[in-house]
């Protein structure tokens, strides 16, 4: 069954005419108790489906190997975004953590079609900034599907993420992890947290993240 609806499916593919680069999509799944990793499969596969430019696989978290740990893969549904091939692709600190459903589709799509172009929308200064970056930064932004605000904050924090392999930008979907969302006091969304302490509450503009950004490179 199709996930996307006739006039969206139109609207995917009219965006994704001018893919230049190649995307590899992995997805984290697990066969105990996850309501929504069939789900997130179907989004991711029916995506891969409408352009060449993209390919797509999925994993079981507790299948034997390195993989999920290796990018941090540590709940489920997941979804991680490299720019490359299957058989060749680079990591661009791009996660996914829950279904990226409702206006979070916006968000997936977004990630894959900058992947792809390889262009991320930055200021010059913050993109001179991150250059310099000699920390790790995590991002995480919480958000629900319903929340018309919440792509703005993702998308944000994803597109930092392209610029500086020291950044990770994460989704997570608060209502699919409830006890993280209790650890951070997510109280409404978007919620943007940063290494755990600094957090911005709404679909803040750039310059606000990135004054976060560099409170916390200064610890």
């Amino acid at each position: 069954m199709a996930i996307m609806d006739e006039n969206t499916r139109d609207q995917v593919l009219e965006a994704m005419k001018d893919m230049d680069g190649s995307v590899f999509v992995q997805v984290f799944t697990s066969k105990d108790g996850c309501q929504l990793c069939n789900d997130t499969i179907a989004i991711v596969d029916e995506l891969a489906g409408l352009s060449d430019k993209i390919e797509a696989d999925h994993f079981d978290i507790d299948d034997p190997g390195e993989l999920a740990k290796k990018y941090g893969v540590d709940k489920v549904p997941a979804i991680v975004v490299h720019k490359g091939t299957r058989e060749s692709h680079e990591y661009q600190g791009i996660r996914f953590f829950g279904i990226p459903a409702g206006y979070e589709f916006t968000s997936l799509l977004d990630s894959i079609l900058t992947t792809s172009s390889g262009t991320p929308t930055v200021s010059d200064e913050a993109m001179e900034y991150l250059k310099t970056l000699e920390k790790d930064i995590h991002i995480q932004v919480f958000v629900t599907p319903t929340c018309p605000y919440c792509p703005k904050a993702v998308i944000l924090g994803h597109h930092l993420a392209m610029v500086s392999e020291r950044i990770t930008s994460d989704m997570v979907e608060a209502s699919e992890f409830q006890e993280l969302s209790q650890k951070y006091n997510v109280m409404g969304v978007p919620r943007t947290i940063i290494n755990d302490k600094h957090h911005q509450e709404g679909a803040a503009p750039e310059r606000m993240i990135m004054d976060l950004i560099k409170k916390a490179a200064q610890e």
